[in-house]
Protein backbone atom coordinates (compact mmCIF):
# COMPACT_ATOMS: atom_id res chain seq x y z
CA UNK A 1 0.00 0.00 0.00
CA UNK A 2 2.79 2.23 0.58
CA UNK A 3 4.42 1.67 -2.76
CA UNK A 4 1.75 3.46 -4.45
CA UNK A 5 1.41 6.53 -3.15
CA UNK A 6 5.53 6.61 -3.55
CA UNK A 7 5.39 5.95 -6.87
CA UNK A 8 2.63 8.61 -7.76
CA UNK A 9 5.39 11.22 -5.88
CA UNK A 10 8.68 10.31 -8.08
CA UNK A 11 6.25 10.20 -11.19
CA UNK A 12 5.05 13.80 -10.06
CA UNK A 13 8.84 14.84 -9.49
CA UNK A 14 10.15 13.53 -12.56
CA UNK A 15 7.30 15.18 -14.78
CA UNK A 16 7.96 18.45 -12.72
CA UNK A 17 11.84 18.30 -14.13
CA UNK A 18 11.01 17.03 -17.00
CA UNK A 19 9.09 20.51 -17.41
CA UNK A 20 11.53 22.74 -15.82
CA UNK A 21 14.40 20.83 -18.70
CA UNK A 22 11.82 21.47 -21.40
CA UNK A 23 11.71 25.42 -20.27
CA UNK A 24 15.34 25.66 -19.85
CA UNK A 25 16.43 24.37 -23.15
CA UNK A 26 19.16 26.21 -25.24
CA UNK A 27 17.13 25.62 -28.25
CA UNK A 28 13.90 27.47 -27.13
CA UNK A 29 16.37 30.32 -25.46
CA UNK A 30 18.38 30.80 -28.73
CA UNK A 31 15.01 31.27 -31.07
CA UNK A 32 13.92 34.53 -28.82
CA UNK A 33 17.47 35.73 -28.28
CA UNK A 34 19.52 38.51 -30.87
CA UNK A 35 22.89 39.51 -30.94
CA UNK A 36 24.45 42.24 -28.66
CA UNK A 37 25.93 45.11 -29.82
CA UNK A 38 29.42 43.87 -28.73
CA UNK A 39 29.25 40.94 -30.93
CA UNK A 40 27.63 43.10 -33.88
CA UNK A 41 30.81 45.78 -33.42
CA UNK A 42 33.72 42.54 -32.92
CA UNK A 43 32.06 40.64 -36.16
CA UNK A 44 32.66 43.66 -38.33
CA UNK A 45 35.96 44.94 -36.85
CA UNK A 46 37.18 40.97 -37.88
CA UNK A 47 35.27 41.14 -41.41
CA UNK A 48 36.67 44.33 -41.85
CA UNK A 49 40.65 43.18 -41.05
CA UNK A 50 39.78 39.84 -43.28
CA UNK A 51 38.71 42.38 -46.19
CA UNK A 52 41.41 44.78 -45.82
CA UNK A 53 43.86 42.05 -46.26
CA UNK A 54 42.18 40.89 -49.32
CA UNK A 55 42.10 44.11 -51.03
CA UNK A 56 45.97 44.20 -49.79
CA UNK A 57 47.18 40.91 -51.43
CA UNK A 58 45.18 41.27 -54.70
CA UNK A 59 47.00 44.66 -54.99
CA UNK A 60 50.40 43.44 -54.05
CA UNK A 61 50.19 40.38 -56.62
CA UNK A 62 49.17 42.45 -59.32
CA UNK A 63 51.80 44.77 -59.38
CA UNK A 64 53.96 41.79 -58.91
CA UNK A 65 52.56 40.44 -61.99
CA UNK A 66 53.20 43.52 -63.45
CA UNK A 67 56.81 43.65 -62.71
CA UNK A 68 57.18 39.97 -64.00
CA UNK A 69 55.52 40.93 -67.29
CA UNK A 70 57.96 44.07 -67.54
CA UNK A 71 61.00 42.20 -66.67
CA UNK A 72 60.11 39.83 -69.02
CA UNK A 73 59.64 42.31 -72.09
CA UNK A 74 63.62 43.55 -70.84
CA UNK A 75 64.86 40.27 -71.71
CA UNK A 76 63.12 39.97 -74.96
CA UNK A 77 64.29 43.56 -76.00
CA UNK A 78 68.05 42.32 -75.07
CA UNK A 79 67.69 39.15 -76.65
CA UNK A 80 66.66 40.81 -79.91
CA UNK A 81 69.25 43.15 -80.19
CA UNK A 82 71.79 40.15 -78.96
CA UNK A 83 70.16 37.91 -81.96
CA UNK A 84 70.86 40.73 -84.20
CA UNK A 85 74.00 41.59 -83.40
CA UNK A 86 75.12 37.90 -84.06
CA UNK A 87 74.00 37.65 -87.29
CA UNK A 88 76.10 40.55 -88.38
CA UNK A 89 79.81 39.76 -89.73
CA UNK A 90 82.71 40.29 -87.65
CA UNK A 91 83.44 43.17 -89.74
CA UNK A 92 80.65 44.84 -89.49
CA UNK A 93 80.04 44.71 -85.79
CA UNK A 94 83.43 46.63 -85.86
CA UNK A 95 82.58 49.37 -88.37
CA UNK A 96 81.79 52.11 -85.99
CA UNK A 97 78.38 53.34 -86.12
CA UNK A 98 77.11 50.18 -88.25
CA UNK A 99 75.33 49.11 -84.82
CA UNK A 100 73.46 52.32 -82.55
CA UNK A 101 74.80 52.80 -79.67
CA UNK A 102 71.88 53.37 -77.95
CA UNK A 103 67.97 52.68 -78.87
CA UNK A 104 64.25 52.55 -77.41
CA UNK A 105 61.86 49.80 -77.19
CA UNK A 106 58.03 49.78 -76.75
CA UNK A 107 56.04 47.20 -74.22
CA UNK A 108 53.40 47.00 -76.55
CA UNK A 109 54.67 48.54 -80.14
CA UNK A 110 51.27 47.31 -82.15
CA UNK A 111 48.92 49.22 -79.01
CA UNK A 112 47.94 52.80 -79.04
CA UNK A 113 48.93 52.93 -75.43
CA UNK A 114 52.58 51.58 -76.20
CA UNK A 115 52.57 51.17 -72.30
CA UNK A 116 56.61 51.09 -70.88
CA UNK A 117 59.43 52.58 -73.05
CA UNK A 118 62.51 50.99 -72.29
CA UNK A 119 65.60 52.80 -73.44
CA UNK A 120 68.82 51.07 -73.71
CA UNK A 121 72.45 51.01 -74.31
CA UNK A 122 75.14 48.58 -75.95
CA UNK A 123 78.39 48.94 -75.29
CA UNK A 124 81.43 47.32 -76.62
CA UNK A 125 84.45 46.92 -75.08
CA UNK A 126 87.65 44.76 -75.29
CA UNK A 127 87.63 41.57 -73.13
CA UNK A 128 88.40 41.23 -69.45
CA UNK A 129 91.28 38.60 -69.42
CA UNK A 130 94.73 38.54 -70.71
CA UNK A 131 94.72 35.71 -74.01
CA UNK A 132 96.82 35.86 -77.05
CA UNK A 133 92.99 36.18 -79.14
CA UNK A 134 92.00 38.87 -77.05
CA UNK A 135 92.19 41.40 -80.25
CA UNK A 136 89.71 38.89 -81.85
CA UNK A 137 87.24 38.97 -79.31
CA UNK A 138 84.94 41.70 -78.18
CA UNK A 139 82.45 42.09 -75.19
CA UNK A 140 79.16 43.40 -75.87
CA UNK A 141 76.82 44.89 -73.08
CA UNK A 142 73.13 45.46 -73.35
CA UNK A 143 71.33 47.45 -70.98
CA UNK A 144 68.14 48.37 -70.92
CA UNK A 145 66.59 50.78 -68.59
CA UNK A 146 62.37 51.35 -67.68
CA UNK A 147 60.24 53.29 -65.23
CA UNK A 148 57.81 51.24 -63.28
CA UNK A 149 55.97 53.99 -61.01
CA UNK A 150 58.20 55.83 -59.12
CA UNK A 151 61.26 53.15 -59.78
CA UNK A 152 64.21 53.00 -62.00
CA UNK A 153 64.71 49.65 -63.54
CA UNK A 154 67.72 48.35 -64.93
CA UNK A 155 68.73 45.23 -66.65
CA UNK A 156 71.95 44.06 -68.33
CA UNK A 157 73.08 41.44 -70.41
CA UNK A 158 76.84 40.23 -71.68
CA UNK A 159 78.05 38.35 -73.79
CA UNK A 160 81.25 37.81 -75.90
CA UNK A 161 82.00 37.51 -80.02
CA UNK A 162 84.64 36.09 -81.53
CA UNK A 163 85.96 36.55 -85.39
CA UNK A 164 86.42 33.12 -85.78
CA UNK A 165 83.35 32.45 -83.61
CA UNK A 166 83.81 31.12 -79.92
CA UNK A 167 83.75 27.14 -80.79
CA UNK A 168 87.60 27.43 -82.04
CA UNK A 169 87.98 29.00 -78.29
CA UNK A 170 86.29 26.64 -76.01
CA UNK A 171 88.47 23.59 -74.68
Amino acid sequence: MLAGPLLKEIHVKLRFMEITTAIRTPSRQRRHAAFSLTEVVIGMALLGTVLGALLTSFTSGFFTLQMARENLRATQVMLEKMETIRLYSWYQVNQPGFVPDTFTALYDPNSTNHGVVYTGTITWSPVPFAVPYANQMTQITVQVSWQTGGLRRTRNYTTYIARNGLQNYIF
